[in-house]
């Protein structure tokens, strides 16, 4: 087969990859399932797939089509090549306003869609917990809903027209037509022609009608994706006197990719939803008394209603982002039942929100009514957000499996339906998770299991059986919005009925008759208990690091924790900082994800004594700069800062590392010798001539400026102005950790940071220390990060206390007193307690501020404007306030916050020549744009070294560090 898909790809405009590395990444999605894939392509064209599908009928292999490759139950995997319409087939195609519809292609992100439309007054109404990333095709494909669909329906209620490719290769353009049209169609002696034709053939007996109403899902159930929709076929003027007109859309909407290659897509629009908002969060001792709840609040004209449970708010302690989401929460509640009014004007919805609290408490079953309004809302939503991600969160084996979450019911047996789930629960001795819908009548309901064990794998599927037979007993839909997939497929004769099923396959048999299109998915299943991403009963690899992964149970099950949720997907204008190799190459391979599953799968696999000794892994680790924002960010909170370090150290092991790498982790030592021939050094670091030598010879990228030393290193500063200062009246004693970037390349700040902590009246002490280690870990020299680790641990354990904390300049130096030491350090306790008194300077400043002891008064009142970028490592370990609020304190100081993301240098990346192109990428996201348009009066400050220097480099502007704004704004 290889020559032949050798072939294929010659003939392609796209890129083809079959090489492990690839097929391994795209080996799973956001399911429990695991397949390899023949290949993978990024078409460009519908002649590409043409192509595709005029190989796979040749060659009798299949294709799958991803877009975000967020699928719940396994959608997105298969055994023959992978179709991903993510990086090219991601055009807005058309718009009319008039008319509120819009042509897309499949690859459009939701989220994106809705930004460009926000200027029109229009939004696409369906909404995942994965708008910023997951797709339009995607969505149609699974016909998603989301927490607006009590509102606004499903996706398959705003599909207007599908432009397609057959099976046979041929277009096909699917839109409303009338019966006239219809029965012109079943006529036409093509492939679409004979599908029209087939379609008729099979649905037109009275009795077949008759039986599909009574053996599907009720139809007050909106979110039913169980088959194909051939119950929504015989709604129309077809079949039946009615004026709905016969649209094949209603049966492509999903239908999961099994039926055709969709490449446009019209969607009508509604109108943006009232301006006012408020979001009531009701508080529950229990589910039982949350889900009783429900069908009262929804007797009011919601606009979304939304449960958590326990585990899930739980889960949200434990997550940087979320902890700041969570602040709404009263107490310890079992549930919290999340229900949104809206309104045109602040007195109606005053109303509804009294109406709504009257109606609640008359139940007396909520022991607090929180009412949220403006960006609240956004906080508690994205918590909402995050609960299938944070799921991943679940330390151990035992995870929260995907397979009986979906399950749809009529509101008025709800009650029931979660009574004798309960019960099914308990038989089996589980504490599922509820995660809902709940005003749609949608639980996503979760079984705790190991499917690393066979036992649990046995339980996998009498669990889903059990709740399959439970959900036909209320005449439900199994799967309600994720789709059948493989978790589902298996049991859809079981929900619709054996007749019902014959006759979905033979629409599937009409549409694609060599089933080259996803197989195994809604007809003719894989098991729902095979091709899983953990191989039963494995015996679990033994791996030593040298970081500590012991919080996770070892680097292996730190990787596992992506649960393939795809939260690394989102794009630069949705906020944050992940991922930023991702957002400048939108390759999946550069996503987070990629890394922890293919660090997961070579770990796995490999029958190599060093395990992490393949290219494979080099390849997909290569432009991960280390920026710690999926450790925050990251829903599962996967660290691929530490698993790339630890990487590296391994790899190098049997590989070696380079000159440049050894020069750029020994980068202090260098400086060092470089600072006793500042002169010299800066010199021949800044002439054209000798400065070019030097990159060329070293592979470090031309166009970019190095770094200066500074004429006197911060050490030598400090002894001759502290440790004896401040006479008797100081306000508190400080240690201050000299790291290894300001001292010998950026000593004019740390002046800086002395004169205004002692014009501060505070008592600067010093003791001599090693570096941070910071470009040892960067650079995998983990044995040499280890000893500067434990040493100044042992150093700094002497010393600091809550009494006298540690302070720092550098983010990326000092937090590793926070990060990296924890997992380095020999004594972990004397490691931990440390870092619970080490600071940034910005954050001590601002917490003397609270206290009191640091005044507006005592800095200028002229006004100023100041921007400001902050440090990835104070984003992801601090928080970037803390420089806004210092920033802030003279009175006529005016500061904003650059959403910026990475801004791309990440140390030595942005040096080598083989990064430059990407790293300014990164910094053209958000950052750069924003530094140019600023006016020239207007300041911009960076507190990261890498940072300043990216910014002067990508904007020819000068950035100053926050606390030399401060300094010298002092009086």
């Amino acid at each position: 087969m290889d020559s032949y898909l050798q072939s294929l790809k010659q003939t392609l405009k796209g890129e083809m990859f079959f090489d492990d590395l690839m097929k391994s990444i795209y080996a799973t999605d956001a399911s429990v399932y695991r397949m390899i894939p023949l290949a993978v392509v990024y078409p460009i064209d519908i002649y590409d797939i043409q192509k595709l599908i005029q190989f796979s009928n040749k060659h009798q292999t299949s294709l799958i089509f991803r877009a975000a490759g967020t699928s719940l139950a396994g959608q997105c995997v298969g055994g023959g090549i992978v179709v991903d319409v993510s990086k090219h087939f991601n055009q807005i195609l058309s718009f009319n306003q008039s008319k509120k519809t819009i042509v897309v292609q499949p690859g459009v992100v939701r989220d994106v869609l809705n930004n460009y439309l926000k200027p029109f007054g229009l939004f696409f109404g369906p909404n995942t917990s994965t708008s910023n990333r997951c797709m339009i095709g995607g969505m149609v494909g699974n016909n998603s809903s989301g927490t607006t669909s009590i509102q606004y329906g499903v996706t398959r209620d705003k599909v207007k027209a599908l432009r397609t490719i057959l099976s046979d290769g041929s277009e096909a353009y699917f839109t409303e037509i009338s019966s006239k049209e219809f029965y012109k169609k079943t006529e036409e002696p093509n492939f679409e022609g004979r599908i029209y034709n087939s379609v008729y053939n099979e649905l037109k007996s009275k009795t077949v009608q008759a039986h599909i109403l009574e053996e599907f899902p009720k139809p007050e159930i909106h979110r039913r994706n169980t088959g194909y929709a051939i119950d929504k076929l015989i709604d129309s003027d077809v079949f039946k006197n009615s004026e709905k007109p016969f649209n094949m859309c209603q049966l492509l909407s999903g239908s999961e990719g099994t039926l055709a290659f969709t490449t446009e897509i019209t969607l009508q629009l509604d109108d943006l939803p009232p301006t006012e908002s408020a979001l009531i969060c009701l508080h529950f001792n229990s589910i039982e008394s949350c889900l009783k709840s429900v069908e009262t609040v929804m007797q009011h004209d919601l606009h979304t209603c939304e449960m958590m449970d326990k585990t899930i708010l739980d889960l949200t302690k434990h997550n940087k982002t979320q902890q700041e989401n969570r602040q709404f929460v009263e107490g310890d509640p079992e549930a919290i039942l999340m229900c949104e009014v809206r309104s045109n004007t602040k007195l109606d919805l005053i109303s509804q929100i009294e109406k709504l609290e009257v109606a609640v408490s008359s139940l007396q079953l909520s022991y607090a009514q929180v009412i949220l309004k403006g960006e609240a809302i956004n906080k508690a939503m994205e918590l909402r957000k995050a609960g299938l991600g944070l799921l991943g969160n679940l330390i151990g084996d035992k995870k929260s499996a995907a397979c009986i979450e979906d399950t749809a019911v009529a509101l008025s047996d709800l009650s029931n339906y979660i009574t004798d789930f309960t019960k099914l629960m308990t038989s089996y001795n589980q504490k599922a998770v509820y995660y809902a819908h709940a005003g749609a009548g949608e639980l996503h309901l979760r079984p705790i299991l190991n499917l690393k064990q066979k036992e649990d794998i046995i339980l996998f599927r009498k669990i889903t059986t059990d709740v399959a037979h439970l959900v036909k007993k209320y005449r439900g839909s199994m799967s309600g919005e994720h789709g059948d997939g493989i978790v589902r497929a298996e049991f859809i004769p079981l929900m619709i009925g054996d007749a019902n099923y014959a006759i979905i396959k033979q629409v599937k048999k009409a549409f694609d008759p060599h089933n080259i299109f996803n197989p195994g998915k809604i007809v003719d299943a894989f098991p729902m208990d095979e091709n899983l991403r953990y191989q039963p009963g494995r015996e679990e690899p033994e791996i030593e690091t040298i970081l500590d992964f012991s919080a996770s149970l070892g680097i292996l099950r730190e990787a596992e924790k992506c649960n393939g949720s795809g939260d690394c997907r989102k794009l630069p204008e949705f906020g944050g900082t992940m991922c930023p190799s991702y957002r400048a190459t939108r390759d999946e391979k550069d996503t987070t994800r990629a890394r922890a599953n293919a660090l997961r799968e070579f770990l796995t696999t490999s029958e190599k004594a060093n395990k992490f000794n393949h290219k494979e892994l080099k390849d997909v680790f290569d432009l991960c700069v280390s920026c710690k924002a999926c450790a925050s960010e990251c829903p599962s909170s996967v660290d691929v800062a530490s698993l790339k370090a630890e990487f590296e150290y391994q790899y190098q092991k049997e590989n070696g590392s380079s000159l440049r790498t050894k020069l750029f982790a020994y980068n202090n030592k260098l400086n060092g010798f470089s600072s006793q021939f500042p002169s010299l050094t800066n010199f021949m670091f800044s002439n054209g001539f000798t400065s070019s030598i030097i990159k060329k010879s070293l592979g470090i990228a031309s166009k970019r400026t190095l770094p200066l030393i500074s004429s006197k290193s911060l050490i030598t500063h400090i002894s001759d102005s502290v440790n004896g200062n401040s006479g008797n009246k100081y306000i508190k004693t400080i240690y201050l950790f000299v790291d290894e970037f300001t001292n010998h390349l950026d000593s004019e700040i740390g002046q800086d940071a002395l004169m205004l902590l002692q014009a501060l009246n505070y008592r600067i002490k010093f003791v001599n220390h090693e570096e941070s280690g910071r470009a040892f870990l960067s650079k995998g020299f983990l044995e040499e990060a280890k000893k500067v680790a434990n040493k100044n641990v042992s150093i700094f354990s002497e010393v600091i206390s809550d009494k006298t904390p540690l302070i720092g300049i550098e983010p990326s130096a000092i937090l590793t007193f926070r990060d990296e030491y924890i997992k380095l350090a020999d004594d972990k306790e004397a490691a931990k307690t440390l870092s619970k008194n080490c600071f940034l300077i910005e954050e001590f400043l601002q917490q003397e501020i609270v206290l009191g002891h640091i005044k507006a008064e005592q800095f200028t009142t002229e006004a100023k404007t100041i921007k400001f970028h902050g440090h990835c490592h104070q984003k992801a370990l601090s928080n970037q306030k803390n420089s806004f609020d210092i920033l802030n304190l003279p009175e006529n100081y005016r500061v904003t916050i650059i959403p910026s993301g990475c801004c791309g240098m990440a140390g030595s990346f942005g040096y080598e020549k083989e990064h430059y192109d990407i790293s300014m990428q990164i910094g053209e996201q958000t950052l750069f744009p924003a530094v140019r348009k600023a006016s020239e009066e207007t300041f911009i400050a960076a507190n990261g070294t890498s940072c300043r220097h990216q910014i002067k480099d990508g904007t020819n502007r000068d950035a100053f560090h926050p606390i030399s704004i401060l300094k010298n704004a002092l009086l």
